[in-house]
């Protein structure tokens, strides 16, 4: 009994840390915290470089995607060039408009970076600006998505914040073979400055 225990504790033990190195082998987006609440963060972020490609009205990943984007990272652009994988993976829009985003890496800017060779790809800017953040976990679904929305949107609301833009951020940092219990998801709103 003592020994399935301990291969067991092992075994939760080495998911855990192999979760974490794979996400931690790649580059993330940049921001600064400017301030934590618990799970609630406010970020800065700089302007970011993204490819990015719409998605099904129903915001499912599943429409290709994400196959579009990872086809332009491992080389289906104008320069045939090699792009390093980024997280998260941001997913944002309402259900006439959504879109998928891989982040670039630093190094390379929107203006110089390789022209995509799929019409349904681009490359844009993400102005940057204040983020109210919460993160969670688990897979992805409509359901926890809109209540993670609503603790966002609660907090904001006793912080005397508000948002920007009524559409939220989902950033997704893990890839699907990861335990849902161990992924990490943020969801953000871009904060209206002071007047």
């Amino acid at each position: 009994m003592i020994s399935l225990g301990i291969i067991l504790l092992f075994g939760v033990g080495a998911t855990l840390v192999g979760c974490q190195a794979t996400r931690s082998g790649y580059e993330s987006a940049p921001y600064q915290v400017v301030r934590t609440d618990g799970k609630f963060e406010l970020r800065d972020y700089p302007v970011l470089a993204v490819v990015v490609t719409p998605m099904a009205a129903s915001g499912n990943s599943d429409d290709g995607s994400f196959m579009r984007l990872f086809r332009f990272i491992t080389g289906a652009n104008a320069a045939k060039q090699k792009i390093a994988m980024t997280t998260p993976v941001f997913m944002s829009g309402d259900d006439t408009n959504r879109i998928m985003a891989f982040v670039l890496p630093a190094k390379l800017k929107a203006a110089t970076a390789p022209q995509p060779a799929d019409a349904a790809v681009a490359v844009r800017e993400l102005p940057g600006g204040r983020f109210a953040v919460l993160r969670f976990s688990g897979g992805r679904n409509t359901k926890r998505e809109v209540a993670t929305l609503a603790r966002l949107r609660a907090w904001l609301a006793t912080q005397g914040l508000t948002a920007a833009d009524a559409s939220p951020v989902y950033g997704y940092f893990d890839p699907p073979w990861t335990p849902s219990f161990l992924r990490r998801n943020e969801v953000m709103l871009r904060i209206a400055p002071k007047p």
